[in-house]
C-alpha cells in the first residue's frame, strides 16, 4: 500500500483511471520499463513532458539521450571526424578537394540532426501505440491516496487522475545553471544542438565528459573554443588516459583556462557575452557561453513529499535499493535520478527492463552496477571498464596490482601520419597474484567504444591478463593492442611500439629535412 499522502491544493477529480503500472518519464529508462511491462501483459500508462529551457526550447518523447544528449552529440562528433578525414583524403589519392574552399555549414548539420531526433520521437510514439501503452504528453504530480494527477502540456491543461499499484519514477536530470549574475545569458547542452546560427567564439564551462565532448566537436567544425576547468578534468577516469585526451584536445586548437571560475556574465550587444573570471582571471568576450558543470534532478513539481518518497539531502536524488524500490511500497525509481547510480543511458535501459521483469514475470535478476563500460567521445575517444589505476592502488595497494600499458599507432593514422598517434594508449590493470584477474581496461584512440564493448562482456564474466595475452589477435586493428600487451609499468621499459615509433621519428626527420 502507498503511504497516505498529505492533502494537496489541487482540486479533486472524480474516479481515477486504473493501470497496472504508471511510468513517469519518457526517457531511456521509462521507455524500456513501460515497453517490457506491456510485452508481459501489463496495462501501462506513460506520462512524459519537458519543461522548456530558459531559452524556451523543449522536445518530444525519448528523454535527454535521444533529443539533447547521446544521439545529437554522436552525430556532431561524427561530423567533426568527417571534416578531419577530408583534410587528409589527398594522401590516399583523392583529388579535387580544394582545402582553401573547405568550410562547414552549421544549418545543414543542425537540420539533419534535428530530422533524426524528430524521426526518433515518431518511432517511440508508434511503438507505444502498437504496444497498447497509453501515452500522456503531460506533467505528473502525486496527490492524496498515492494517486497521480496528470496535466496535459498543451494550452488546454486537461487534468486526469491515474492510479496503479506500481509507479515508476524515471524523470532523468537536467543541466545545472550556476548561481552567478547573468548565468541565464548562457545556454546548456539542452539548447546547443538547435542554435539557429554557428556558436562562433565559445566558452564551455565544465570539466566533465559533456564539456569536453562539446568542446571537441565544436572545434572540429571550425568554431573557436575555450574550456574553463576549475579543477581536474574527467576526475572519475584514469589519470594517464585523461592526460592523453587533454593533450590531444589542446592540439586540435581547444584553449583551456584553468583554476578560475566565472564571477558574472554581462550582455554587451550583438548577442555577445562578457564573462568576468575570479582569481585575477580577467575578462573574456564570447558569442556563446555553454554551462556544462553538472546535472541535477528537477522533481519539485512531482510533489514527492505527498507520497513520502525519500531523497538525498545533498543531491536531491531519490534513494532506492538494488531492486529499485524507494522508501514507499509500490513506488520505484530507475535511471539518473537514483542516488549513487552512474548517469548512463544503457544502465537506465537495463534497469527499466529488469524492473518490469521482476514485477510482471517473477524474475529475480537485478542490475550488476560494477564493471560498467563507458566512453568519452572527445576527438580522440576514451573508453573504460573497471577500476582506474588510482582506484586499483587504493583498493589493492601499489604492490597488489600490475599495470600493463602500451602506446600504439592506429591503422587510420599510418598513411596521413596523423600526429594524434602520440596520444593513443592502452592500459590493462590486473591483480599481482595467482589469479592475475583483470580489474581495469582503458583505451584511448579512434573508435574506442567499438573496441571496448566486446572487452566489457569478457570483463563482466572475468578474465586474467593471461587470457588476453593468449588470445590470437585480429590484425591489423586497434583492438589487438590489448592482447599484445607485454610491458608493465613496474619494468620501467618504454611502452611505445618500437617499430612504429622509429618510423614516426624517421618520417618527422625526413619531412623537416625536405623543408
Amino acid at each position: 500500500m502507498l503511504l497516505q499522502a498529505k492533502q494537496p491544493t489541487a482540486r479533486l477529480l472524480s474516479t481515477a483511471i486504473q493501470y497496472d503500472m504508471i511510468v513517469i518519464g519518457g526517457g531511456s529508462g521509462g521507455l524500456s520499463c513501460s515497453k517490457r511491462a506491456a510485452e508481459l501483459g501489463a496495462k501501462v500508462a506513460l506520462v512524459d513532458a519537458v519543461e522548456p529551457t530558459p531559452n524556451g526550447y523543449s522536445w518530444g518523447i525519448g528523454g535527454t539521450c535521444a533529443n539533447v544528449g547521446c544521439i545529437p552529440k554522436k552525430l556532431m562528433h561524427q561530423a567533426a571526424i568527417v571534416g578531419k578525414e577530408l583534410k587528409t583524403a589527398e594522401t590516399y589519392g583523392w583529388k579535387g578537394l580544394d582545402q582553401s574552399k573547405l568550410s562547414h555549414d552549421w544549418s545543414t548539420l543542425t537540420k539533419v540532426v534535428h530530422d533524426r531526433i524528430k524521426g526518433n520521437n515518431w518511432v517511440y510514439k508508434v511503438q507505444l501505440r502498437d504496444m497498447g501503452i497509453k501515452y500522456y504528453n503531460a506533467f505528473a504530480e502525486f496527490v492524496e491516496g498515492g494517486n497521480v494527477l496528470v496535466t496535459t502540456a498543451d494550452k488546454k491543461k486537461t487534468q486526469t487522475l491515474l492510479s496503479a499499484p506500481n509507479i515508476i519514477l524515471a524523470t532523468g536530470l537536467r543541466p545545472r545553471y550556476p548561481d552567478v549574475p547573468g548565468a541565464l545569458l548562457g545556454i546548456t547542452s539542452d539548447d546547443l544542438f538547435t542554435l539557429s546560427k554557428p556558436p562562433g567564439k565559445v566558452l564551455v564551462v565544465g570539466a566533465g565528459y559533456v564539456a569536453l565532448e562539446c568542446a571537441g566537436f565544436l572545434t572540429g567544425i571550425n568554431q573557436d573554443v575555450e574550456v574553463l576547468i576549475r579543477s581536474r578534468p574527467l576526475k572519475e577516469f584514469d589519470k594517464d588516459c585523461v592526460n592523453f585526451v587533454m593533450g590531444q584536445l589542446k592540439s586540435t586548437g581547444v584553449k583551456v583556462k584553468e583554476g578560475v571560475e566565472v564571477a558574472k556574465v554581462e550582455e554587451v550587444g550583438d548577442g555577445k557575452k562578457k564573462v568576468y573570471f575570479t582569481e585575477n582571471g580577467g575578462v573574456g568576450e564570447y558569442d556563446t557561453l555553454i554551462w556544462a558543470a553538472g546535472r541535477e534532478p528537477r522533481m519539485d513539481k512531482l510533489k514527492l513529499d505527498y507520497a513520502g518518497v525519500e531523497r538525498s539531502s545533498k543531491s536531491g536524488k531519490i534513494l532506492a535499493d538494488e531492486y529499485d524500490k524507494t522508501s514507499v511500497e509500490g513506488i520505484f525509481a530507475v535511471g539518473d535520478i537514483v542516488e549513487g547510480r552512474l548517469e548512463l543511458t544503457p544502465l537506465a535501459i537495463q534497469s527499466g527492463r529488469l524492473l518490469a521483469e521482476r514485477l510482471f514475470a517473477g524474475s529475480k535478476q537485478t542490475v550488476c552496477f560494477d564493471g560498467i563500460a563507458t566512453t568519452v567521445f572527445t576527438p580522440l575517444e576514451l573508453s573504460t571498464v573497471g577500476l582506474t589505476e588510482e582506484e586499483a592502488k587504493k583498493k589493492y595497494g601499489e604492490d597488489g596490482i600490475e599495470v600493463y600499458h602500451s602506446h600504439y599507432t592506429p591503422f587510420e593514422y599510418i598513411v596521413p601520419q596523423n600526429e594524434d598517434k602520440a596520444y593513443c594508449y592502452v592500459k590493462a590493470i590486473c591483480l599481482r597474484d595467482d589469479t592475475q584477474k583483470v580489474v581495469g581496461l582503458h583505451f584511448v584512440g579512434p573508435n574506442a567504444a567499438e573496441v571496448m564493448q566486446g572487452y566489457a562482456v569478457a570483463f563482466r564474466v572475468g578474465i586474467s591478463i593471461s587470457d588476453l595475452q593468449l588470445t590470437v589477435a585480429i590484425h591489423p586493428c586497434s583492438s589487438e593492442e590489448f592482447v599484445k600487451l607485454q610491458i608493465t609499468k613496474r619494468s620501467g621499459k618504454d611502452p611505445r611500439v618500437q617499430g612504429c615509433w622509429v618510423f614516426w621519428r624517421f618520417f618527422k626527420y625526413e619531412r623537416n629535412f625536405r623543408r
